[in-house]
């Protein structure tokens, strides 16, 4: 996907680090009040006041979490902001700026960086982000991003993953799902390819599923629709590694159970019909597949009123004490216990 031989191709050794800093930041833009000092000295220097400065970071590594085959490096460099700020979003906090630093083989020109910082550039766009520093060095292993991301809230608007309360409603956002099968279609194309390459797939079918794996969306737009109807969360967490695991990281921290009803998880028609055509239960693919980036939170049930007609929100279970237990609640009125069976990134 990077080698192409009518294009032309800069080595980076001709810039040398700053210069290559330099060339790849000159287009990013200070938008934001908090930043007092962007790129371009020992250390970005930001000023939230009285506020609480949040903090989180994400690494994404060739061959672990990305494959160039089939994942253009300008979607790459979107999703790579977009799955940190999704972190920041699931603490009810505001984004707003990022570091970026790539550890980058020599296989990699110029114009290849070029196409990952475009897609950073439209990410730090979309989400009003100033993107203040980071740092490039070499690989031997191919392509490494780090992302670091930085927010803030007043102390009384940060939602954290240990506030569940017995009786809170657990409500998600979107659809689940989707993601994976997107990867799912993508390899099986990728494996079709290698047999024969001069194949052409038709894959307007699944265009949301591929959309939703390689240019997902951060749901800014919960906290700023959430104080509009006045709820506040009692917790919360976004879906990055699985429904389920994501539910018990939720229900642990909280020290509470939950009852997760199977019928209420919101899948889209192309799900269930591309879980069809891969013989995959939807169920499990909504639990366990991951890099949704959705949200999972709780309310309070008296706050349900103000939800029930949100199409973007859909309540899919209810907390219980502690003893009762993880479950999920089958179609046939069974319960079983929820284990986390997502994506592990120590395993692969």
């Amino acid at each position: 996907m990077i080698e192409d031989k009518n294009t032309s191709r800069t080595q980076l050794s001709e810039l040398g680090e700053f210069g290559l800093i330099n060339h790849l930041t000159k287009n990013f833009t200070i938008k934001q009040k908090t930043t007092s000092l962007g790129i371009g000295d020992d250390a970005a220097v930001l000023d939230f006041d009285n506020k609480k400065c949040v903090l989180t970071t994400d690494l994404l590594i060739e061959g672990v979490h990305f494959d160039l085959s089939y994942v253009p490096l300008k979607h790459l460099g979107y999703k790579a902001v977009v799955v940190n700020l999704s972190d920041v979003y699931a603490m009810n906090a505001v984004a707003t700026q990022i570091t970026v630093s790539i550890a980058v083989s020599n296989r990699f020109p110029l114009e290849a960086l070029e196409e990952l910082y475009a897609g950073i550039e439209t990410a730090a766009k979309i989400y009003n982000i100033d993107v203040v520093g980071g740092d490039t060095t070499s690989s031997t292993t191919g392509l490494l991003i780090s992302i670091t991301a930085v927010g803030y809230a007043e102390e009384k608007e940060l939602v954290y993953r240990s506030g569940a309360q017995e009786n809170d409603l657990l409500v998600v956002t979107g659809d689940l799902g989707a993601a994976y099968l997107g990867l799912q279609v993508l390899e099986r194309e990728k494996k079709v390819y290698e047999v024969n390459p001069n194949s052409q797939p038709d894959l307007d079918q699944y265009t949301y599923l591929i959309e939703r794996q390689l240019k997902p969306e951060a749901r800014k737009d919960i906290s700023e629709l959430l104080s509009a109807l006045d709820v506040k969360p009692t917790s919360m967490i976004d879906i990055s590694d699985g429904l389920s695991s994501e539910v018990i990281h939720l229900c642990t921290q909280s020290k509470v159970g939950v009852n997760l009803y199977e019928e209420k998880i919101p899948l889209d028609p192309t799900v269930i019909s591309t879980c069809e055509e891969f013989q995959l239960n939807s169920t499990t693919v909504a639990l366990n597949g991951g890099e949704d980036y959705e949200l999972l939170f709780t309310i309070k049930q008296q706050d349900f009123p103000k939800i029930k007609a949100n199409p973007s929100l859909t309540v899919i279970g209810h907390i219980t004490d502690e003893k009762s237990g993880i479950g999920l609640v089958t179609r046939a009125n069974e319960k079983i216990e929820i284990k986390a069976q997502g994506w592990n990134p120590i395993e692969g």
